[in-house]
């Protein structure tokens, strides 16, 4: 009896245990099906099928005068669906497949035919839908792939599946690459141009319906349910490729000779404030010198000597001096009672007028002078320095500016016996050399104070949708006589003083500062004595049009001062500069070209062309000896002209009119070669619609 009684025991609860399990997962059924469920069919629709961001091709960043700084070429990945239907059969299948393999080796020479045979074999074996081929195809190869044996069916039978993506190129390498920037989703702040105006680069994301497959790889359903993305604006910046070309050529070579951890120049129109040319570099651990880091904007250290037109500016408007003041620079060394010993690099100055002063570039003079008129009430001289906004930002399109910094009495590390004599001649103080430029760029600019310029237009399909204009900082950062008198200092600083052996020219005059400052080395503070030389000014000084400044930091070969070191970058630049443009150089006679032919010349923007002859001063004739026709008013012009939903002839054009031709008419282009235009993919006078591909070549 007990043990009938224990196995029934034992059944009831194995069978109980059963009945609750059950329950369980009928309950958990319901569960799922009335209370979850919702949930879990969004959810399996969305593994199956989802619309995915389709990236919009960038927009491009142009120079000013047209060059291609930064652009997206189109690449192409290429899948297949082994399914397809014109290889559904095996027949179909294996008389084509062989020949395929053997052209996408020859194509590629990644593989032999045989081995893309066994793995498109495979693929079919295994029955996908989406097989990858190859990543990274240019468009050239992608037109000759689609020739193929089985792509050569069409979209749908052949199997070939193209997924477009765009991968940013500048095809001037490093040229300016820091100033264009890059966009990064692992970085946080936008870097250059390409970061400041993303929101006009980047376009409009589009999307694609895509369809989940096994082995959890996603594919496209179908192009009708695709909403194209919108393409990225274009920006033009203000950068001349030939001028930064010249620019970054004479500084790399100086930070070469001088052995310097970095340096930086910039090359600034006066009137319009657009920068011309800004290049940076920096010395890399194998002893080269790339573009790691913008110093021109975002640099903010003492400035040194440069420094001293402010203090002399200062002084001179408010009737402290005079430009004959005498003033006795102590043979080039003084000590101030309880503040600093201060010296000069020529130890023979004695008495001398404050212009010569400044040409010497005399630290002991400028000490003494400010602390002299401004010991006792400091505030007249700092406030002086603010209403030339040295203080502020000038508020750059792009980001990364450094902070400058004018200390003042109120600061806690300001000395009554130190700060002033120091900040005299450009210490205690900091103050990058794009900000340092506007201040002088002001002198050149009859003293109008203007923020610089990197940006000058955004477009889209070559219609301009914002411009820019500079902004004006103050009207006069001084009164017009003493404008007139530190003109004279700064022209004489090349004339007579420190510039005379290196910038001084013969053919143009210029206007400028040396300055040669000690730079602290973090924790270390000045015991290193590691310098920076600087030169900032402008040319033509009589009629300005650019001004510029050298910074290098730390030459550690040869010599380090201001004159020798940045001085000459800053002549080669101005050099090059003045001999290639032409509204700064003499205007010649007009000069006569033969009568029988007719000046080689690109089709193309007529009215630039006409530009360039009327400052050449060319005037071409052709009337021939057997005519009596008088051709001599000048070239025959004919713009280019297009119906509008055709598509333009640029035949005989150089790339960046045929670009802008093409753009305006609402083609995106791609280019192969370079020169002129030789071929267009399709005709002139074609009706097809816009935002069409067009392939131009150029020999």
């Amino acid at each position: 009896m007990g043990i009938r009684t224990n196995i029934l025991a034992r059944v009831y609860l194995a069978f109980g245990l059963v009945l609750l399990l059950a329950i369980a997962v009928v309950v958990q059924l319901c569960r799922l099906q009335y209370v979850q469920g919702d949930k879990w069919k969004a959810m399996a629709a969305d593994l199956s099928a989802q619309y995915q961001t389709v990236e919009a091709a960038r927009g491009n960043i142009f120079s000013v005068d047209g060059s291609l700084l930064a652009t997206s070429v189109p690449e192409y990945e290429l899948h297949m669906d082994m399914l397809a239907g014109g290889i559904a059969s095996d027949t179909a299948f294996n008389n084509n497949i062989d020949l395929l393999a053997a052209k996408l080796s020859g194509m590629f020479g990644d593989r032999s035919a045989r081995e893309y045979s066994r793995v498109l074999r495979e693929a079919r074996r295994d029955s996908s839908r989406y097989v990858l081929i190859r990543r990274k195809v240019s468009y050239q190869d992608l037109k000759k792939i689609r020739q193929f044996p089985v792509f050569n069916m069409g979209k749908y039978k052949g199997g070939l599946i193209v997924i477009q993506k765009n991968r940013r190129i500048l095809p001037f390498q490093s040229l300016a690459a820091r100033t264009i920037g890059y966009k990064n989703e692992n970085v946080k702040n936008p870097v250059g141009l390409e970061g400041a105006y993303s929101a006009y680069i980047n376009g409009e994301s589009g999307r694609r319906l895509m369809q989940r497959i096994p082995g959890g790889i996603w594919m496209p359903v179908d192009d009708d349910d695709e909403i194209a993305p919108k393409d990225g604006a274009d920006i033009i910046s203000t950068i001349n490729v030939n001028f930064q070309d010249v620019a970054q050529d004479a500084l790399k070579k100086q930070l070469v000779k001088s052995a310097a951890d970095h340096g930086c120049v910039v090359l600034m129109e006066v009137s319009t404030g657009e920068i011309r040319a800004i290049a940076n570099y920096t010395r890399t651990k194998d002893g080269d010198y790339k573009e790691q880091m913008n110093y021109a904007i975002s640099n903010a250290i003492d400035p040194g000597s440069t420094f001293k037109l402010a203090s002399y500016m200062t002084m001179l408007d408010q009737h402290k001096i005079d430009t004959s003041t005498i003033v006795n620079a102590e043979g080039g060394k003084y000590k101030f009672p309880k503040g600093p010993t201060i010296t000069d690099t020529e130890h023979d100055n004695y008495e001398m007028s404050v212009k010569r002063a400044f040409e010497e570039s005399s630290n002991v003079a400028a000490a003494k002078l400010v602390d002299r008129f401004y010991h006792n009430n400091p505030w007249e001289y700092i406030n002086k320095l603010y209403s030339y906004h040295l203080n502020e930002k000038l508020g750059l399109q792009i980001q990364g500016e450094g902070r400058p910094v004018i200390k003042n009495p109120s600061n806690r590390s300001w000395n009554k016996n130190y700060s002033l004599p120091e900040m005299a001649y450009g210490y205690e103080m900091n103050i990058t050399p794009l900000q340092m430029l506007a201040y002088y760029n002001s002198v050149a600019n009859n003293g109008k104070m203007i923020a610089p310029l990197l940006v000058r237009e955004i477009r889209r399909l070559g219609n301009p949708i914002e411009q820019f204009q500079a902004r004006v900082i103050t009207e006069q950062v001084c009164s017009e006589a003493t404008l007139g008198k530190v003109r004279g200092m700064l022209e004489g600083v090349v004339m007579n003083g420190t510039g005379k052996n290196v910038i001084k020219n013969k053919l143009y005059s210029v206007a400028g500062k040396t300055g040669t400052a000690q730079v602290a080395n973090g924790t270390k503070g000045y015991k290193d004595k590691k310098y920076q030389a600087s030169f900032c000014g402008y040319f033509p000084a009589d009629h300005p049009k650019y001004s510029m400044i050298v910074v290098i930091n730390n030459p550690t070969q040869g010599d380090y001062l201001a004159a020798k070191v940045a001085g000459p970058v800053f002549r080669e630049v101005a050099d090059r500069v003045y001999a290639n443009d032409l509204d700064i150089n003499q205007t010649s006679q007009a000069h006569y070209v033969g009568n029988t032919v007719m000046p080689q010349v690109k089709q193309g923007n007529m009215k630039a062309l006409k530009k360039v002859y009327s400052k050449l001063g060319v005037k071409p004739l052709y009337a021939s000896a057997n005519s009596t026709v008088d051709t001599s008013n000048g070239i025959p012009f004919e713009e280019v002209k297009y119906k509008n939903g055709t598509v333009p002839a640029v035949t005989g054009m150089g790339l960046s009119d045929a670009l802008y031709v093409m753009g305006n008419a609402g083609y995106k282009v791609t280019v192969r070669g370079s020169g002129i235009v030789t071929n267009q993919s399709v005709t002139g006078g074609s009706a097809i619609p816009k935002g069409s591909r067009i392939l131009i070549e150029l020999q």
